[in-house]
């Protein structure tokens, strides 16, 4: 817990609200305590998020959802889907990476994750598992993130890259790449409040 507080200092010092949990269950609290606060509620595409149940939690609660991933919404209805995401109340997703000194790391592949992590909805909250965080810099966190997450995400969505067939990355050209997008937070944009919670497990990529 002590290496997530001193994380949580720093990101606190880039404008960020943090909390610190102990477990995925209390950060599951502390994102149930948003929800109530939102009308509408939008996804990230996250594993972390997923594993959480939030999703379910939100439906359950009554809100407006926009989830581009949910299996039960026609792909018709992805993009605009996608485009809600950018409007509703309380945008929830994680960081494929986090520095020690509180910096923010994402790749996207279409770029509607990370645009909403920017600017558009009325509160951004990360959930950040402490498999997240390295010790160096932005560098670091980009080659975390195409070691560690672009591989088993490519996998998961049956895309076929180099990086899906042998787990490591290629910078390849291929038209099913994920890693088209990459936004590092390096302050708090000023017209958003973000919180991002810390989580004393291992979560998601």
């Amino acid at each position: 817990m002590a290496r997530l507080n001193d994380v949580a200092a720093a990101l606190a010092r880039r404008g960020f609200e943090t909390r610190v949990c102990r477990t995925s269950a209390e950060a599951a609290d502390a994102v149930r305590q948003e929800l109530a606060k939102a009308g509408s509620v939008g996804f990230g595409g996250s594993m972390t998020i997923g594993g959480l149940g939030i999703q379910a939690m939100a439906r359950a609660a009554g809100k407006t959802l926009f989830w581009h991933g949910d299996p039960e919404l026609p792909a018709e209805r992805k993009l605009e889907t996608m485009r809600g995401e950018l409007g509703c109340d309380l945008f929830l997703l994680s960081a494929n990476a986090l520095t020690a000194d509180g910096v923010i790391v994402n790749i996207d592949g279409n770029g509607n994750r990370v645009a909403a992590s920017i600017f558009g909805p009325r509160r951004v909250v990360f959930v950040v598992g402490r498999n997240k965080i390295v010790e160096g810099g932005v560098e670091e966190a980009i080659a975390r993130i195409k070691r560690e997450a672009c591989p088993p995400n490519c996998r998961r969505l049956g895309r076929k890259t180099p990086c899906a067939a042998t787990g490591e990355c290629a910078d390849c050209s291929s038209p099913d790449r994920i890693c088209n997008v990459t936004v590092v937070l390096d302050r708090r944009p000023r017209p958003t409040p973000m919180l991002v919670v810390l989580v004393d497990e291992d979560l998601g990529y």
